[in-house]
């Protein structure tokens, strides 16, 4: 019988697992060598690490009321660098519950976290946690684009492995968090606590630092400023992280809880003036050049006047009266007689709509413009009780009406403001001159485009609401010529004067006679005039303005403390329903004046307190097609007199 040979399976099962092993390591080497050349590949290709560690980023500014208060910050808003150490334990530890349990064990790349986060979003069905390290992310803020790529993670990684050989746990920790965006412009913690909590981050609380742990996922959408609800709601979820972990115990997070939600701790002004805002900094380049600087800029803005305007606007706008007639949009300018923009709404919602309706939207005024024809009409030598036919007129195959439609017969100038009185306007604009108006409206800072025509005296060319506020400012003073201004002062970060506001503005424009004869006529018109509904029971005089066919409506007026235009209508020039400027604008316009004035002495008008003008000349006819167009220029003495006052 033979002998069976028990070699021959073990030999035959060597045969089998040989070349297995064989190909086995031929795949190992060869997996070796492509993981060599991605990394020889991807590392090549990393960017310079001394370039992209300097530390690069663009300016910002900080846009600050009269008072101090920050209106915005524009731009990247960057705090202090702080050090772990320096850091309340609260927050590292926060940031290390909710972002990486593991960073003080894993070496960068942490395979646990990637493998729980996978089967986390298996679970779910969608994305809810995430594999990167702090490191990662440190290294991706620091190195890297937010581009979404294979090559972009293969770097990250490489740069994470890097920064854990040159730095220690903590100074990564630290590079993160000084260079993470928290939302609302901050990058960096100290950023962030200043810009939501008015404070360093060296000086936050335990419900403080939980939240800003909580940015960190979702800065935009979370962020207390945009959105406080969801920010408290994340915030607790941060602290139930850190129960989990063991940072803290149920009765401190309990405490922490109410102490931060009961102290109010988010930082919640509201954000007034954004049209504001964004007038000014288009207007900084035009005071200081300083592209690679942060700003801090000083302005003229009042907030709690500011806050009345908008609330007024927003009650006007959604009261029935403006609803049915068809009225949309509202805009207000508020300035101190010296040109000091105080408040300005340029609409009704500026995240709907940013476009200023205040300073960019150029309309047409209607009577508004009347006073500067009356200037115009002084200065060419009439006086307040010169008197005209208010009778039916035309010019060149133009016959303006009257919104009446009635007519008055002889009327005094001052009667003819008052009433709003049209062909007495036109018969004013044909004694002046047109030429004479637009000189007029210049030296009461118009730059506009006013168009040399007969129907200029009714006010037909567009102007906007903040340069027509500007020049009734030029009667509110006395007859000195302002430009409207927001801007204070502006400064670098390290405190360095670039710009401070200096002199007096531009000199005497106005004689006083004259000054003091058109408020006189403003005075009326808001007295028993068609601006009666803006009076509020303080020496007052404004002016009401209609556009053709109802599309536009307005009333600027002053006082001797504040000089206001309101404007309404709608943006694609559709009429409103018989809106006027004695309704709505000059009911708004007494709203927000009779509010700024309620802790207000009474003052009489600056005009008025002028000598009184020379005694009224008798009747005036101008030969009206003689005189049509004609400027009648006084002689250079009289002009120099008027000028500066003699």
């Amino acid at each position: 019988m033979p002998v069976r040979d028990e070699a021959v399976p073990e030999q035959r099962q060597g045969r089998l697992l040989r070349p297995l092993v064989k190909w086995l390591a031929v795949a190992a080497i060869w997996a070796v060598i492509a993981l060599g050349g991605l990394v020889a590949w991807y590392g090549a290709t990393l960017p310079d690490v001394d370039l992209a560690a300097a530390p690069t980023r663009q300016p910002s500014i900080r846009v600050l009321a009269a008072d101090g208060r920050e209106l915005a910050t524009v731009g990247e808003y960057y705090g202090q660098a702080v050090a772990v150490a320096d850091l309340p334990p609260a927050l590292p530890k926060a940031v290390i519950a909710t972002e990486d349990r593991r960073f003080y064990d894993h070496f960068g790349f942490d395979l646990i976290g990637i493998g729980r986060a996978l089967v986390a979003n298996l679970r779910a069905g969608t994305v809810v946690q995430g594999g990167s390290t702090i490191t990662q992310q440190a290294a991706k803020n620091l190195f890297l684009t937010p581009e979404r790529s294979l090559k972009r993670k293969f770097q990250e990684v490489l740069l994470a492995l890097w920064l854990e050989q040159k730095f220690s746990k903590d100074q990564i920790l630290a590079i993160y968090l000084n260079r993470a965006y928290f939302g609302a412009g901050a990058y960096g913690v100290d950023a962030a606590a200043r810009k939501f909590f008015d404070r360093p981050a060296t000086k936050v609380t335990t419900y403080q630092a939980a939240m800003l742990a909580g940015l960190l996922k979702a800065p935009s959408r979370d962020n207390p400023i945009s959105n406080p609800e969801a920010a408290q709601a994340r915030t607790r979820e941060v602290i139930a992280r850190m129960i989990e972990v063991g940072y803290l115990t149920p009765a401190d997070a309990k405490a922490a809880l109410a102490q931060g939600e009961a102290a109010s701790s988010i930082r919640r002004q509201p954000q007034i003036g954004r049209y504001f805002v964004d007038w000014v900094i288009a207007q900084i380049g035009q005071y200081a050049i300083a592209p690679d600087r942060d700003l801090l800029v000083r302005t003229t803005l009042d907030p709690s006047l500011q806050t009345l305007a908008e609330e007024r606007v927003d009650k006007v706008l959604a009261s029935g009266p403006a609803v049915e007639s068809g009225v949309a949009q509202a805009a207000v300018v508020v300035l101190a007689p010296d040109g000091a923009v105080r408040a300005m709404v340029g609409g009704q919602d500026y995240w709907k709509s940013p476009f200023n309706r205040a300073a960019s939207a150029y309309r047409q005024p209607g009577s508004a413009f009347k006073p500067i024809v009356y200037l115009a009409g002084l200065e060419a030598g009439l006086k307040p009780d010169s008197r005209f036919e208010d009778a039916p007129v035309r010019v060149a195959g133009w016959q303006p009406r009257n919104f009446t439609g009635r007519y008055r017969g002889n009327v005094t100038l001052t009667q003819a403001m008052a009433e709003s009185i049209n062909t007495v306007a036109v018969r004013v604009g044909e004694y002046a001159g047109a030429e004479r108006i637009v000189d007029v409206a210049r030296r009461l800072g118009v730059t506009a485009d006013l168009r040399v025509t007969p129907s200029l005296s009714l006010g037909t060319s567009e102007i906007s609401l903040v340069e027509l506020t500007g020049a009734y400012a030029s009667l509110a003073n006395g007859g000195f010529g302002v430009w409207p201004y927001g801007i204070e002062s502006i400064h670098d970060a390290s405190g360095r004067a670039l710009y401070v506001r200096s002199g007096s503005g531009l000199g005497r424009v106005l004689a006083p006679a004259d000054a003091a004869a058109v408020t006189a006529m403003l005075v009326q018109a808001v007295k028993s005039g068609t601006g009666r509904a803006a009076n509020f029971g303080r020496p007052i005089a404004g002016k009401t303005g209609t556009s053709q066919n109802f599309r536009d409506a307005w009333f600027v007026g002053f006082s001797a403390d504040l000089v206001a235009g309101v404007w309404v209508g709608n943006d694609d020039d559709t009429p409103m329903k018989s809106v006027t400027g004695g309704g709505l604008p000059a009911q708004l316009w007494r709203g927000i004046m009779a509010a700024a004035h309620a802790k207000l002495p009474d003052r009489p008008l600056p005009s008025l307190t002028q000598p009184p003008a020379a005694a009224p000349q008798p009747v005036v006819e101008e030969p009206r097609e003689a005189r049509a167009g004609k400027a009648h220029e006084p002689s250079l003495w009289d002009r120099l007199m008027r000028v500066f006052g003699g």
